[in-house]
């Protein structure tokens, strides 16, 4: 199996997280952008079709829940994908946002 390496790149407003894949061409994404407040949305999960199937997208979002745990923010499921990861993950509810 290829090993899956996530980045986060912030802005002053969001960020995003990004995947690659060792030995896949492309990456996958998951955009988010800061609510306040400790807060942030999971805006979109994307992955090119060259990444489908290697993991790369729940990668992704276990790395957005690692990240709220260590630096303390909530977040709003507004991805269906990363909605449908947090119904499947209720290990995850610590970090999810009390409106979502």
């Amino acid at each position: 199996m290829n090993a899956v390496t996530v980045r986060k790149e912030e802005t002053a407003h969001g960020g995003r997280y990004v995947a690659t894949v060792t030995g896949k061409p492309g990456e996958a994404e998951l955009t988010f952008a800061v609510r306040g407040a400790g807060r942030i949305s999971a805006d979109h999960t994307g992955a090119p079709g060259t990444l489908r199937g290697t993991g790369a997208a729940l990668a992704l979002v276990e790395h957005m829940v690692e990240d709220a745990r260590r630096s303390g923010f909530k977040i709003v499921p507004v991805c269906s994908y990363v909605e449908a990861q947090f119904d499947r993950h209720p290990e995850w509810h610590d970090v999810r946002a009390d409106d979502a």
